[in-house]
């Protein structure tokens, strides 16, 4: 599920179980590094239309959800280094700063609200002896955790309007698939490479323009268009995604020229 992405042992989090856990903070993104996209909503579509490709992924139109596109190889985030560090300047989505916490459906059988936090006990920067604590001693909230939580709660709510605001781009059938295919030049004479990336869907713009009047006054009050532009806006940014990627291979060349 995407929900748990980076999350390698995602538990509930515990008052009993976690009461003397500590969280320290770790100036590494190195979890994220794998990954070629994650889920956007739509409120950071404006932030995120200055640096990342925002499109929308799915089997089909009815399926499909934005996301930003961090990489053009599988299992490869072109925004972190081999030091874990994000691009300098770059937006982070707020999918990745919401890491090691998380909202998710509770185990089966347990009672009480349908979403829990779930933490990544995995993470290396849990422990009982560095870091904040995320209780105190009297098994309340730490300020460190009442704001993870609600970053959570704020993200999730985010998430559900963006699902509204897909079911208008569906309603008004306004998406469009777009395979994106790159040509990479050989060296020397040789055949260069391609790569396709398959699943993709983008606003179509006739479509936006031929809108009815009721639509698109509805688009304004509900800042619809404000999303919907910010999207098309980014389309550009594949150019930057391309050249993140070449300066990759440059220095994966360098590396095994080097070994050899």
């Amino acid at each position: 599920m995407a929900e748990v992405l980076f999350y390698e042992r995602p538990v509930p989090l515990n008052r009993t179980a976690h009461k003397d856990l500590r969280l320290k903070g770790l100036p590494t993104l190195k979890f994220a590094m794998n990954v070629h996209s994650v889920p956007l909503t739509g409120a950071e579509f404006g932030l995120a239309a200055r640096d990342l490709l925002i499109v929308f992924a799915g089997n089909d139109v009815n399926d499909a959800g934005p996301i930003a596109l961090l990489g053009l190889r599988e299992n490869e985030n072109l925004f972190v280094d081999a030091d874990g560090q994000w691009a300098p300047n770059s937006y982070v989505p707020a999918f990745v700063r919401r890491y090691p916490f998380v909202l998710a459906e509770k185990p089966a059988g347990q009672e009480g609200e349908e979403l829990t936090v779930f933490l990544d006990e995995h993470y290396e920067g849990f422990g009982t002896v560095e870091g904040e604590r995320l209780f105190k001693e009297d098994g309340t909230d730490t300020e460190l955790l009442t704001n993870a939580v609600r970053f959570l709660g704020e993200f999730q709510q985010n998430i559900q309007r963006t699902r509204w605001f897909m079911e208008q781009l569906r309603k008004h059938d306004l998406l469009e698939p777009r395979n994106i295919r790159l040509q990479k030049d050989g060296k020397d004479g040789a055949e260069g490479r391609s790569i396709n990336l398959n699943g993709l869907f983008v606003v179509n713009e006739d479509k936006l323009r031929a809108l009815d009047e009721k639509t698109t006054h509805e688009f304004a009050r509900e800042g619809v268009f404000g999303w919907i532009y910010a999207h098309i806006m980014s389309l550009a940014n594949i150019d930057r995604l391309t050249q993140r990627l070449s300066v990759r291979e440059q220095a994966e060349a360098a590396r095994s020229a080097i070994t050899n």
